[in-house]
């Protein structure tokens, strides 16, 4: 009797599976209906957020900050008029004149309280060396929201030139304000520029233009959906301007990687027989269950930044966590919806036959596959060299980021054009001392004008005090300002601020002032620092070994991970901190890099690292349960997911250039590092560091304890699930045929 090969039977969908495939149709469009609320209700979400939050709101600067502008409200100034005589001299009657005009329409502006100026006190630290130029000082009342619109409403009658003088404005407010717009204008070319830039990236890799336009939406959905959560949260807690940045790159690059790790698979099922239904199935049982695992990596990392008191730090927990988790979201529900209803006619509009004859290959499958598999055959076989090489290559790239200095956001994240820039830069140049970033000292408790006066003059007589006034009295509260010489947050400044909070006083001593925030900034970061890394180490832990089951892979995932961004953080101090390269990124270099930044990087950059790793290591999981031949499967995960990882990182790293060409330095450094560090991890530790690694491990690599090898049973999820590409005769054909391979080999 003839034995007939018969197909595989069609497997019945399951339950997640029939869940998103039962209503194709109703599912989209209440997509739709939700996108359209998400527009509505987060359009006008950059209105509402705050271009500060680097301070820790418990520190002692805080408090003194806070207690001074109830008490002594002209003590913070926050909006500087940088009055300019011309040739003339600030004391000119007709120029004083114009001055004390100025001074007065100011003081009776709505919201303005604490008016002063040079002309009023005849203070030196308000008047320029030359004499030329002096400064009107006060104070915008109201948060920054608050803030901002009064500086709208006064700002063109007094900016320009009045009578014999010039008047331009700066200050914080000033500062913050300008950033904001800046800020809202460079994303939205950032936009303009990723997105068509975007869409041609996926033809290429697609071939169709109808699968190449489902990442696209599923990305677009998902930014649409975090701008509406954003909106939310405004109603109730601070969130920062720059988180809108963060939300667009993500909610691009990882849609676009989960949508291209579903559509391939998809695709693969589709060409080897399955219907669109069960391919469907078969993708979300095992493409499906990467992308969870990968969200949730990428989740854990951003959230680490919930730990830290800065809401700058927290506000891209919030956008980050909310479009991950919206990304796959849409991924994983609406995807397979649309998926359905296409079918075949996903591979339609194939833009790659205008220039091709015949059948296109799938690029993780054709030529291309098998060009990173023959890498990794390479790699492999040199395996300590590579090894040892790229790790030393990358520790080197790191050493500059060994001279790091932190310092504190300022007006020099903007353009040198910005009004606000030039009006600082004029102060800093020009005038004595660091008007404007001097430190004040809050003392609280009664006390005589003997002790005042003994406290002031031991103060006085510190080292880097440049000079000492006050104290102003208000009942049993005063305040002193203190100007140290130089730069009003260099490490002399500091200094100062150590030796002010230690020195003996008869009432309680506050200090605030620039460099006081900084201070206790760095302070901040250094107490949760370690506690924000072992959350992100032990939780990413934990998800790799139930992805893979083995002990060693998580442990080198988290390793590998770190080792993949000392490029960045070299790169970040060389560019932005020492200013090589500022004249071509057109940006101002303070000297310093701001003390938050760092942490962010790392933890965007850390978690998108994980995403590529997941990508990677679920493939060569899935080949390892298949075939047990150890590096077989290794080089089976690389020609699977090279490609894809590669042209993922690429298109990321075009996202987050698209964002680094922004006007704002801190905005600049952000999108440019991480896209250096994801192409760095796409490109040499996916390519060469992981598969030497596991070369060197060897079958150990999937070693486990019993006791955790029975909890993975259990509890884990992998992808090893049969396919339509290994069921049946033809499935154990090649897999004879690839044990032979590697017994050979």
């Amino acid at each position: 009797m003839t034995e007939v090969n018969t197909p595989p039977p069609t497997p019945h969908p399951g339950g997640w599976t029939r869940f998103v495939t039962a209503r194709p149709r109703l599912s989209l469009l209440a997509a739709l209906v939700l996108t359209v609320l998400a527009v509505l209700a987060g359009g006008s979400v950059g209105d509402r957020l705050g271009s500060g939050g680097w301070e820790d709101p418990g520190a002692e600067s805080t408090y003194a900050t806070r207690a001074l502008e109830r008490e002594f409200p002209d003590s913070q100034p926050n909006l500087l008029l940088l009055v300019d005589a011309g040739r003339a001299s600030v004391d000119d009657p007709a120029v004083a004149g114009e001055a004390r005009r100025l001074t007065e329409r100011l003081a009776g502006e709505e919201g303005v309280v604490g008016v002063g100026s040079y002309w009023r006190s005849g203070s030196p630290a308000l008047r320029s060396e030359d004499g030329r130029r002096a400064l009107i000082a006060a104070r915008i009342t109201g948060d920054e929201k608050t803030a901002g619109e009064t500086l709208e409403r006064i700002a063109p009658s007094l900016r320009g030139t009045q009578g014999p003088v010039a008047v331009e404005i700066g200050g914080l407010v000033a500062v913050r304000h300008e950033m904001q717009k800046i800020i809202q204008e460079d994303l939205t070319r950032a936009e303009l520029i990723a997105l068509p830039v975007t869409l041609v990236l996926l033809v290429t890799v697609f071939g169709s233009a109808v699968a190449a336009l489902l990442p696209l939406g599923i990305g677009i959905v998902a930014i649409l959906g975090t701008n509406a959560v954003l909106r939310g949260l405004t109603e109730f807690t601070d969130v920062s301007v720059f988180a809108l940045n963060l939300t667009t790159a993500l909610g691009l690059g990882l849609a676009i990687d989960y949508a291209l790790f579903i559509v391939r698979r998809f695709r693969e099922e589709l060409s080897a027989g399955a219907e669109p239904v069960a391919a469907v199935g078969i993708t979300l049982r095992t493409a499906g269950r990467t992308v969870l695992f990968s969200a949730l990596t990428v989740a854990v990392s951003l959230a680490a930044m919930l730990v830290f008191p800065q809401y700058f730090l927290r506000s891209f927990a919030y956008a980050g966590i909310a479009v991950v988790l919206l990304a796959a979201a849409a991924a994983l529900i609406l995807l397979p919806a649309a998926l359905v209803l296409l079918g075949h006619r996903v591979n339609s509009l194939d833009l790659r036959r205008l220039f091709r004859r015949g059948r296109v290959p799938e690029p993780t499958t054709g030529a291309d596959g098998r060009n990173w598999g023959r890498a990794a055959v390479l790699v492999m076989r040199r395996a300590p060299f590579f090894a040892g090489g790229t790790t030393a290559v990358l520790l080197l790239l790191g050493l500059p980021f060994l001279g790091v200095r932190f310092g504190t956001a300022d007006d020099r994240q903007l353009p040198v054009s910005a009004e606000s820039h030039v009006v600082q830069q004029q102060i800093r140049d020009g005038f004595p001392g660091s008007p404007g970033g001097g430190l004040e000292i809050l003392a609280e408790g009664r006390a005589t004008e003997a002790q005042y006066a003994d406290y002031k003059e031991r103060i006085a007589g510190l080292p880097d005090v440049l000079r000492v006034e006050g104290p102003l009295v208000h009942g049993d509260t005063a305040y002193f300002t203190v100007l140290p010489e130089g730069e009003a947050v260099d490490r002399p400044a500091q200094r100062l601020v150590d030796e002010l909070r230690a020195a003996q006083a008869p009432f309680d001593t506050h200090v605030t002032g620039t460099a006081a925030a900084l201070v206790d900034s760095k302070d901040a970061m250094a107490e949760r620092l370690p506690w924000a890394l072992a959350f992100i180490a032990v939780v990413t832990l934990i998800l790799v070994f139930l992805l893979t089951g083995s002990v060693l892979i998580p442990l080198q995932a988290v390793i590998l991970n770190a080792l993949s961004l000392t490029a960045m953080f070299g790169a970040v101090v060389w560019v932005f901190q020492d200013g090589h390269l500022s004249g071509l990124l057109d940006f101002t270099s303070t000297g310093s890099i701001e003390t938050t930044l760092p942490v962010l990087m790392f933890c965007v950059a850390f978690g998108l690292s994980m995403d590529y790793g997941v990508f990677l290591l679920s493939r060569i999981k899935e080949e390892y349960d298949r075939t047990g031949v150890h590096e077989q499967s290794v080089r089976h995960g690389l020609e699977r997911t090279g490609g894809l990882i590669t042209a993922a990182a690429v298109i990321l790293a075009v996202v987050m250039i698209a964002i680094g060409t922004s006007r704002v330095t801190n905005t600049k450094m952000l999108g440019l590092g991480i896209a250096l560090a994801v192409l760095m991890d796409a490109m040499v530790v996916r390519s060469l560091l992981v598969p030497a690694v596991m070369r060197l491990t060897g079958r150990a690599t999937w070693w486990a304890p019993a006791p955790l090898r029975r909890l993975h049973t259990r509890f884990g999820l992998g992808e090893g699930e049969p396919s339509s590409t290994n069921a049946g005769a033809a499935g154990q054909e090649e897999r004879a045929r690839q044990d032979k391979v590697a017994a050979g080999r």
